[in-house]
């Protein structure tokens, strides 16, 4: 059962971004425990609430019957205080600009899984843009992780959407989670990398070249690739990204994404992509930096200890562990190994 006092939740904790904001909130409807952040994003350039945060408040405020205060771009703190009555089935919203549709979902699918509803969403708004990770990334990293501990959604990607226009429109299926899986991906599985390379409004050979610089970079390390793509999408600006990756039903998760910017070399989007993967898969890790972060929230609604393995152990983390902490009390440690990688503990 829900109660009425507030969990205050510090916006500027650790690296201080909006994550903080996405987790409280997710882990507010899961709960029914309402939260108040403040400080939000104080550390960014342009703090307070973005429209992507925003956008993903008002989904879960809506799905969820939440009463909030002050959700209003720009604002330094919001409350959240769910309703125990959940007004799932279906539901569509648009961002507005290119504000990050993998963000919202992130927000969204641990929300709803996890407190055992389902939902047809259709978001629209970006899909691969700026400081956040591409679609590609949450369908083919994130999708197969959280289905390995028993969260589960579908996605259909439509339409991309990249900056300044945005109009992305992705579907997803969530499904209902009784009980998260504890996990341990402490050791990694052989897995060949696959290369998935996409642009819009722009000739094919830029996928094409993106995909060939990250090949050449995966051979430099004697790791061969024989599963690429390169296609040709539609979306209202033009736009370009790369992600190399790897995953399996036993792990290993490992994705490293880029995106295209105007006076970026094809060549210089699949160098990081690969870059990104590398990092992770040269030293042994079966879960790269980004989804270590993303883990949290399901995690430590499960029972029992997960562990997994990173290359390094980001702020990002840190924080997410922090607040997750707060508001459902897991209990969470992160080790640094004798081989300068890192393990995390998760006690749900």
């Amino acid at each position: 059962m829900g109660t009425s006092k507030y969990i205050e939740i510090d916006g500027s904790l650790g690296e201080g971004g909006g994550q903080i904001l996405r987790t409280a909130v997710s882990l507010s409807a899961i709960t029914c425990r309402p939260v108040r952040v403040k400080n939000i994003r104080a550390k960014r350039s342009n703090p307070g609430l973005r429209p992507q945060h925003l956008t993903a408040i008002r989904i879960l405020a809506e799905i969820f019957g939440a009463e909030t205060q002050n959700a209003r771009v720009g604002a330094d703190w919001i409350s959240f205080k769910p309703s125990e009555k959940f007004e799932g089935g279906q539901a569509k919203f648009d961002v507005g600009t290119a504000g990050s549709v993998p963000m919202i979902l992130l927000t969204v699918v641990p929300a709803v899984a996890l407190s055992k509803n389902q939902l047809e969403l259709e978001v629209i708004g970006g899909t691969d843009v700026k400081a956040s990770p591409t679609i590609d990334y949450v369908r083919y990293v994130v999708m197969e992780a959280y289905r390995s501990i028993g969260v589960k959604f579908s996605m259909d990607v439509v339409k991309r959407g990249y900056y300044p226009k945005g109009g992305g429109i992705v579907r997803t299926e969530i499904e209902p989670c009784r009980q998260p899986e504890s996990i341990d991906l402490v050791r990694i599985r052989e897995s060949e990398p696959r290369i998935a390379s996409v642009c819009c409004q722009l000739p094919k050979h830029v996928a094409e070249r993106q995909i060939t610089s990250a090949l050449v970079m995966l051979e430099k390390k004697g790791m061969r690739c024989r599963n690429y793509s390169a296609s040709l999408e539609t979306a209202l600006s033009p736009g370009s990204s790369a992600i190399v990756y790897s995953s399996s039903d036993f792990g290993p998760y490992i994705g490293g994404d880029c995106i295209g910017e105007l006076g970026k070399r094809a060549e210089s989007v699949g160098n990081e992509a690969a870059d990104r993967y590398l990092e992770t898969t040269l030293v042994g890790a079966p879960v790269d930096p980004f989804l270590a972060d993303m883990m949290v929230l399901p995690l430590a609604m499960a029972k029992g200890r997960s562990r997994y393995r990173i290359a390094r152990a980001t702020s990002h983390l840190e924080t997410n562990l922090q607040v997750a902490g707060q508001i459902v009390g897991c209990r969470h440690n992160i080790t640094q190994q004798d081989d300068g990688t890192f393990v995390v503990e998760i006690e749900g």
